[in-house]
């Protein structure tokens, strides 16, 4: 539309509103008479004023160009100008309806509930909530589970949708060591930020039920789970390899450490054997692997679990060590291996760094080289060790031992790219058919052995390292007695397991590459671990269930010792205690338990989260469980969802629980990324560079150019003031360091709440990553702006809206119907199936569709207002009050959409004047002849033809045609 344009409109009381709201919001409208005089000079149009509006407030340069235009309604006439400052009145809806349903406890789910009722658990992946609140991208997750629980509440579930804190770990106890303020302190003060965030926002949180991992009445119920697990021999202490980080004064999981270094902080890591407890995930490896198979969850998480737990099935064969004179020992490395029929190629051993024999066989000359790897390779993480494009590395230890298929004696080497955590920490080398092997073997001039024919191809002379399966050759002995040549080598297999038991050099194995949960973490704010040690023996002994909890003790000085001992070994009196049943003396356990602990249950405590007398009540838990949709991100996939399923099983085996997975559905959302930054380089005089024509871009300065100076041409972004210079679009996830974020108070304070959930939601498929950009929330927020004026009219002359409506008692007609339960259709049909932005259209394209009808009828508006609020809850609830309804209409009935209105009834009926076809009219199947003849009239390019003409006769056949003869003794002349 033109920025000024003019339409008609018939004399009409709907029709003033009806024409304001319809006009497009970017463009100025006069209103006419059908006299085609000016109404009284009235029009109006949006203006744009300068408004400080959203920004990521962290950089300069994002300062500069974060300046927003904010939209105002501008109603002018011949003598006066009314500049409404937003387009409805967000400001005191929201907040009205925020205190309403605080007040009333509106999504509060009673403790007993009628069971007789369907039920629909939805839970997020409760925060940690950090200093620094909210970004925008959090609420993406909230916002859907929340459109889920409206929507099953309208439809007569139970739903409960809770909130919690997993407000335990590292960050918070960093910042009191950086601060001196108490961890406690620091936690609170976050949660009561996140909280107040997420309820400026409209979730309909059942507040009555939030917990927090750090009070002492939640971890009781941690610590009884880990009791639960010590009595059953699932929890153990042992001596291990870990990631130990001085600075942090903690152990970090292997997902923590980044390139050698500290995720948070960036702090050296070396890797060193401490005493540890942890917990037998592995006994439950095969179950965790079995049951995915049941669950709805995305096969990608799915395919990650399996790939984490890991099992095969192979073969243990063992390899005498053998002494200076190359004599048998009576030491063996033990090796796992999948591929048993490979046993001839292995050319070479290699042990990891941390292998327990290593110190034994090393031979003097090798000792010091093997021992500065060693320390080489405690710096690096598992995850560094293992990547397959790293220059593989390794240490002559000096000694050999006997390849038990042959008598051969083959060289050990010392390499970190096998894993003391993995198998046995040791592996039989075969470079013929392992690339990662023959890698090593040729950087070490180390000899390879084709064992394996590629039957595909040709045989193993070839000398290409092949992988695969194949026919055997090479590998048979005499003195041995095993021959497997020409097997195949699934058979070579099983002849070379079964010939291993026979002959003691083996046997069958199933491996796993899960290792046990290393649960101790040496730092202050965590939950303690209920065990006391015994001074005397050292033996461990469980706290008594009668005494959980047992709480954090203060201390002031939360720094690492440097020592390796926990922070809470400064709290004396509180380490130092005795056995009550034996009254020895004894110290408490001073490692804590990792920020998993807590996070691993919570969706239990939910269910009864008051209960002092046990975890949760048998009943409640049985009408509960599973948690049917759970949402979060899917950098949880293996560690967080995989420790809450080994939990839940052990607590169903011992009567806990009454099913055997927590989550019956997992949804991931997509990651929200920040906002496009543009890229341009400057050579050394000032002078840009095009990023397509200078192949060394990374001499330059680089500047980044704000988003107005920018412009799309063609696939490509380049300066608006020198076309000819190329920029690089990039987007990064929002983080404080980039300068990228986005804080959602911003976005409510200057659109609304209700606009950020539509926007959010809008913005693409949910499951996929998007890209923030703050300029796009005005087209949702323009959205809901006409949706209001439909229902409320005009503001009046001061700038504020009528408290009524513009709605009408009048009977709808079909098409308005028709209109009406389509929507309805789509809209269930795509929160069901969470594609939440294809059901703002259906409603954007409702609202369209209403602009032109000459009335608004309750029985359509009503039903509509309902398919709004769970996607804009603050908004619905204003139109409804404004409707006539006392009450919320959280538990209003869903609408129903009614089969009969969505069948398609309507032709394309050809209209004929004087016999040559003019147009055509869309009419239903069984129309009359008078109601065709009223809707060609009222056609736009037929009424040319029709207006003031006299009407000879009318022939009209059903479905087929209307054809009108006028009369030629008073025919005008039509203007084609």
């Amino acid at each position: 539309m033109s920025s000024h344009q003019i339409l008609q409109f018939r004399s009409d009381p709907f029709v003033l509103s009806h024409c304001c709201r319809h006009t497009h919001l970017t463009s100025s409208l006069t209103l006419q008479s059908p006299l085609k005089q000016p109404l009284s000079g009235l029009r109006f149009r949006w203006r744009r004023s300068n408004h400080g509006g959203v920004r990521s407030s962290t950089t300069e340069a994002q300062s500069n160009n974060g300046n927003r235009k904010e939209e105002a309604l501008v109603l002018e006439t011949a003598t006066t100008t009314i500049e409404l400052k937003r387009v409805y009145p967000f400001h005191e809806i929201e907040p009205k309806w925020q205190r309403y349903w605080e007040d009333n406890r509106t999504f509060r789910t009673p403790d007993d509930v009628d069971t007789s009722k369907p039920k629909f658990y939805v839970l997020d992946m409760f925060p940690y909530p950090s200093g620094a609140g909210l970004h925008v991208g959090h609420p993406l997750g909230y916002t859907a589970t929340d459109i889920l629980a409206r929507l099953r509440r309208m439809q007569g579930y139970n739903v409960l949708h809770p909130m919690g804190w997993d407000a335990f770990g590292l960050p918070a106890e960093q910042y009191a060591i950086e601060t001196g303020t108490h961890p406690k302190t620091t936690t609170l003060k976050n949660i009561d930020r996140f909280r107040l965030q997420l309820k400026s926002l409209g979730f309909s949180y059942d507040w009555d039920r939030e917990l927090s991992t750090t009070e002492p009445d939640y971890y009781k119920w941690t610590q009884w789970i880990f009791l639960q697990l010590y009595k059953r021999g699932l929890a153990y202490q042992a001596e291990v390899p870990v990631n130990w980080c001085p600075a942090l004064g903690t152990v970090l999981a292997n997902e923590e450490v980044v390139d050698g270094v500290s995720e948070r902080g960036g702090h050296p890591v070396i890797r060193k054997p401490m005493r540890q407890w942890m917990l037998k995930i592995t006994a439950y490896a095969d179950r965790l692997l079995e049951d995915l198979d049941e669950l709805e969850w995305p096969e990608s998480i799915k395919e990650m679990q399996r790939n984490w737990i890991g099992r095969s099935e192979g073969a243990e064969l063992n390899f005498s060590i053998l002494d200076g004179e190359g004599r048998e020992t009576d030491k063996k490395i033990t090796v796992y291996t999948t591929r048993p029929d490979t046993l001839f190629g292995a050319t070479y051993m290699v042990v990891a760094p941390e292998h327990h024999l290593l110190s034994y066989f090393v031979t003097a000359e090798q000792k010091q080289q093997v021992e500065e790897y060693k320390d080489f390779a405690s710096r690096k993480s598992d995850l560094e060790r293992t990547e397959l494009q790293k220059d593989k590395t390794g240490v002559f230890t000096g000694c050999y031992a006997k390849n038990p298929a042959n008598g051969d004696a083959i060289p050990i080497w010392v390499a970190d790219y096998v894993l003391a955590s993995y198998g046995t920490g040791a592996i039989m080398a075969v470079p013929a058919h392992d690339t990662r092997d023959n890698e090593f073997a040729l950087k070490y001039n180390i000899p390879v052995k084709w064992v394996v024919k590629n039957e595909a191809n040709s045989s193993a002379d070839a000398k290409q390292v092949y992988p695969g399966l194949g026919i055997i050759e090479n590998s048979s002995s005499s003195e041995t007695g095993l021959d497997i040549n020409q097997l195949s080598s699934k058979e070579a297999g099983l002849e070379v397991i079964e010939w291993a038991e026979r002959t003691g050099n083996g046997k069958k194995k199933v491996n796993y590459k899960l290792r046990d949960w290393l649960f101790a973490r040496q730092r202050y704010w965590g939950e303690p671990i209920p065990i006391l040690i015994l001074d005397e023996s050292g033996e461990t002994i469980a706290v008594s269930e009668s005494e959980l909890p047992l709480t954090l003790p203060e201390l002031n000085d939360f720094t690492p010792t440097g020592t390796g001992e926990p922070p809470l070994s400064k709290a004396v009196s509180w380490v130092n205690t005795v056995d009550p049943s034996t009254r020895k003396p004894a110290k408490r356990e001073t490692s804590t338990m990792p920020q998993w602990a807590g996070s691993c249950w919570y969706y239990l405590r939910f269910m009864d989260p008051k209960n002092p007398e046990a975890l949760v009540d048998k009943e409640k838990e049985k009408y509960w469980s599973p948690v049917d949709v759970y949402v979060g991100g899917a950098e949880h996939a293996v560690l967080h969802l995989l420790y809450s399923r080994f939990w839940h099983k052990v607590l169903y085996d011992i009567g806990v629980v009454s099913t055997k997975e927590p989550f019956k559905c997992v949804i991931n959302q997509g990651i929200i990324l920040g906002e496009v930054q543009y890229t341009a380089w400057k050579d050394q005089e000032g002078n840009f560079v095009s990023a397509d024509t200078e192949e060394r871009l990374n001499e330059h300065q680089q500047v980044t150019i704000p988003e107005e100076k920018v412009m799309k041409s063609g696939d490509h972004f380049v300066l608006k003031e020198d076309p000819s210079i190329r920029l690089i679009p990039r987007v990064y996830k929002m983080s404080k360091s980039r300068g990228n974020v986005v804080n959602p108070d911003d976005v409510v304070l200057e659109y609304g709440a209700d606009s950020l959930r539509l926007y959010e939601m809008f913005m693409g498929p949910f499951r996929d990553s998007k890209t923030w950009n703050t300029s796009g929330i005005e087209g949702v927020h323009r959205f809901l702006a006409r949706t209001w004026r439909l229902v409320i009219g005009l503001p009046q002359s001061d700038g504020s809206f009528k408290d009524g409506t513009i709605v009408t008692d009048d009977e709808p007609t079909l098409e308005q119907l028709r209109t009406l339960h389509k929507c309805i259709a789509k809209v269930t049909e795509e929160i069901e199936s969470t594609r939440f932005n294809t059901g703002i259209s259906g409603m954007m394209e409702f609202v369209n569709a209403a602009y032109k009808w000459n009335n608004q009828p309750r029985r359509i508006i009503e039903p509509f207002v309902l398919l709004l609020s769970p996607y804009a809850p603050h908004m619905a609830e204003e139109l409804w009050s404004r409707l006539g309804h006392p009450n919320s209409l959280a538990y209003e009935s869903f609408p129903k959409a009614n089969p009969d209105y969505l069948k398609n009834t309507t032709i394309v009926l050809p209209v004929q004047i004087n016999g040559k076809t003019r147009g055509t009219i869309e009419v239903e199947e069984k129309c009359s002849e008078d109601d065709a003849f009223v809707l060609a009239s009222q056609d736009e390019k037929l009424r040319k033809y029709l207006d003031g003409q006299s009407i000879k006769k009318r022939i009209y056949v059903p479905g087929k045609i209307l054809n009108v003869i006028l009369d030629r003794t008073n025919v005008k002349v039509a203007t084609k």
